[in-house]
């Protein structure tokens, strides 16, 4: 797959989260199979989503950097997916993998998650005006 269609993947799952009501995305392209997206999207109760990607789409879309932040409408931490490489001992079996819930102090082990299920879990939590 080409970075371009993996762009507008990004832009169809978004598109498709019915708390969003504002996106604020930079899409940077890194060579063909390879990009870097950032930014925030705003959801209907006032909370903020941040997310990061380096991707290569070459093979498989491979997230070699990932991070998805969910803020409340308070300003307070829901929870923080990445794979930063820390945690070693606390999440050994996800490895970088893992969530940070309600709090950054609270990590626990987690799979990657993709972006889609991210804004599934997002959905479940926002409540629709």
């Amino acid at each position: 797959m080409r970075i371009e269609a993996y762009f507008r993947q990004i832009e169809r799952i978004i598109e498709a989260c019915s708390v969003i009501q504002l996106s604020n995305l930079t899409y940077e392209k890194r060579g063909t199979h390879e990009g870097f997206i950032r930014g925030e999207l705003y959801s209907v109760d006032g909370s903020t989503f941040h997310l990061r990607e380096f991707v290569d789409v070459e093979i498989t879309a491979d997230r070699l950097m990932y991070a998805y932040q969910f803020i409340d409408s308070s300003k307070n931490l829901v929870f923080r997916y990445d794979n930063t490489g820390h945690h070693k001992k606390l999440c050994l079996s996800t490895y970088p993998h893992h969530k940070h819930d309600g709090s950054e102090d609270n990590v626990i082990p987690s799979a990657a998650p993709d972006l889609a299920t991210v804004l599934q879990e997002i959905e479940s939590l926002v409540q629709l005006p």
